[in-house]
């Protein structure tokens, strides 16, 4: 499988959500099974049903992080060197063309991406827009109201 690129902050909340899984969500999950069955006749035990479900989805989410991680490719982007130009975990100031209005963006791997936190996926079009430009740069970007244009104020590593 390829590796798919993950901030450090990114690969550290998926080590979180993993260390919770694993000793929180699977060990409760463990329990209500083993309180549904001294309930009696499991053929028409609701209670274990739903327990059984939740287990399901707790392993399956343990083994979708897990691969999430052996196949990751940390980058910090403190430690970037890109003379400036946009790349994976750059965070850019940018200013809409049209409207003058000014946003920062933080290009991150699909994981991480939340918009509202200002974190953009790397697959998303504004991101791939604006990959290997500079400061002063002007990206289009197809989005679904048409074509907008985004000016690069400023490109860091941080």
């Amino acid at each position: 499988m390829t590796k798919v690129p993950v901030t450090v902050n990114g690969a550290e909340k998926l080590r979180a959500e993993l260390h919770h899984l694993k000793t929180v969500e699977r060990p409760r999950a463990i329990s209500a099974i083993a309180e549904a069955r001294s309930h009696g006749d499991l053929s028409e035990n609701a209670e274990y049903d739903a327990a059984k479900e939740r287990q399901a989805f707790v392993e399956g989410r343990i083994k979708e992080v897990e691969s999430k991680l052996a196949n990751a490719q940390i980058i910090d982007p403190k430690l970037l060197d890109a003379n400036g130009r946009c790349v994976f975990g750059a965070t850019l100031d940018l200013e809409d063309q049209e409207s003058g209005s000014r946003v920062s963006y933080q290009i991150v791997g699909e994981d991480e991406a939340d918009i509202k936190a200002g974190k953009i996926s790397i697959n998303s079009p504004i991101a791939r827009a604006l990959i290997g430009k500079f400061a002063g740069d002007i990206a289009e970007v197809q989005a679904p109201g048409g074509v907008r244009e985004y000016e690069v104020i400023d490109v860091r590593y941080n």
